[in-house]
């Protein structure tokens, strides 16, 4: 047993944007129960790990961050939420220090569960069946410690079940947040400032499925009508989701930014099937050409893995090829881990890291060209930013982002931080463009 001291607390969190968003939601519960928010590597009297299990890297992460906690104060009461507590619980309850193992649902009743933790001899674990969740949990959020951009959890869980992916036994099923609740949070943040939202989840193109009658086509319509909202960005999405209805409909809403996230993994058809992913790449080509016939200069990105069981460089090869044919504005690039309990861990003709690693630079340095490519199509151009930050690697200049994504940095003063204001894009340096204000800048 735990004995009862003071009221600080410090969040540590991995992965995804999903995550921070329920980090930023369970730090509110607490400022909300009298407690205070510390950094990490302080002495605080209760520790929260929200933890991520997309990779083994992820685990071991979450590991050291508990480690760790116990060593900065061993009489803190330790928390560890999240996709690894959901689908590793009990390999948790092992580590020492460890008061609280919470998962992927009740996030909302976790200052009760860490205050019955204080009276307990021995470690709770409160980790439901999330299978049989059926509800989104609504988490509210009044602030971000980011004053401009918003990110905005709107739906939870995955039923692709992609062979290589533990995520939809860590999130469960599909569940989506009803759109009031969506609208009334968002309302909320343009009052306290926000100009940009970030729609983002599990698999959001999966909103609304659970709903009936809603979609997220639908769900952007009531945003976009929303005074005072500046920008919707939407998170990664399925590439399926870009019918030409969908694409059409977006492209007359001037608020969505042009810059989709189409989440890629393999430019070869047979890899495509093994994945269990629910396209092909011609499949994939028409989406984008569709994209670009009707937002020519957008901004697509994805992601790509290397590495997945039996690619042969013949499949790898063909990916480099059909990467280089839809020219990405920008890739992330990772390397395939074996996740226990997923259907590619047990597959033969597992690829050795050596190999991982080759076909990973390789495609990192292609990313690499094209994105300064599409960066260099910007030059010359005036593009409206909102600035979010201070330079930090010029004094006397500040930072922010254009609606594809494009980070620039000119110099200005403290008034920019928060502010939409169009900028003259004039040269590039280190994949970050530098703008001028322009005659017609309207700060504010």
């Amino acid at each position: 047993m735990k004995s009862r001291h003071g009221k600080s607390v410090a969040f540590h969190t991995l992965g995804c944007k999903v995550n921070q968003y329920d980090t930023q939601a369970m730090q509110e519960k607490f400022v909300q129960n009298g407690y205070n928010i510390t950094e990490f590597g302080d002495i605080a009297d209760v520790y929260v790990i929200n933890t991520c299990t997309v990779t083994n890297l992820g685990d071991r992460k979450s590991r050291q961050m508990i480690r760790r906690a116990n060593r900065l104060n061993p009489n803190a009461v330790i928390a560890v939420v999240g996709c690894y507590a959901q689908t590793a619980a009990k390999e948790i309850l092992e580590i020492p220090g460890v008061d609280l193992v919470l998962g992927t649902s009740d996030r909302n009743d976790i200052v009760q569960y860490v205050e019955k933790a204080l009276d307990m001899d021995k470690p709770i674990d409160v980790v439901r069946d999330i299978m049989q969740v059926e509800e989104f949990e609504e988490m509210h959020i009044t602030t971000f410690e980011d004053k401009t951009r918003a990110v905005l959890k709107i739906q939870e869980g995955c039923d692709r079940f992609c062979s290589y992916c533990i995520i939809p036994y860590a999130r469960g099923p599909v569940r989506s947040r009803k759109p009031m609740d969506v609208t009334r949070q968002v309302k909320d943040l343009i009052e306290a400032g926000f100009k940009e939202f970030v729609l983002t989840g599990i698999h959001v193109a999966s909103y609304g499925k659970d709903l009936g009658g809603m979609d997220l086509l639908t769900l952007i319509k009531e945003i976009h009508g929303l005074e005072g909202i500046k920008r919707i960005r939407l998170g990664s999405i399925e590439p399926t989701l870009l019918t030409e209805d969908f694409v059409r409909e977006v492209k007359n809403m001037t608020r969505v930014c042009s810059h989709y996230h189409l989440s890629l993994q393999s430019g070869n058809d047979s890899t495509l099937r093994r994945m269990n992913r629910k396209y092909t790449t011609a499949q994939y080509r028409e989406i984008v050409n569709r994209i670009r016939r009707y937002i020519p200069d957008v901004a697509i990105t994805t992601d790509i893995m290397v590495g997945f069981p039996g690619e042969t460089q013949e499949e790898f090869d063909s990916t480099v090829e059909f990467v280089k044919e839809i020219n990405f504005s920008r890739i992330h690039v990772f390397k395939y881990s074996p996740r226990k309990g997923t259907p590619a861990a047990r597959y033969k003709d597992q690829i050795t890291e050596d190999i991982k690693e080759s076909r990973s630079r390789r495609l990192i340095g292609l990313g690499r060209e094209m994105e300064k490519n599409y960066l260099r199509s910007f030059l010359g151009r005036e593009e409206w930013v909102l600035f979010e930050e201070t330079s930090k690697n010029k004094e006397g200049w500040y930072e922010g982002y254009t609606q594809h994504y494009i980070r620039v940095a000119v110099p200005g003063h403290e008034g920019l931080i928060g502010s939409m204001v169009l900028v003259n894009l004039v040269d590039l340096k280190d994949n970050i463009m530098l703008g001028k204000l322009t005659d017609k800048a309207n700060i504010g």
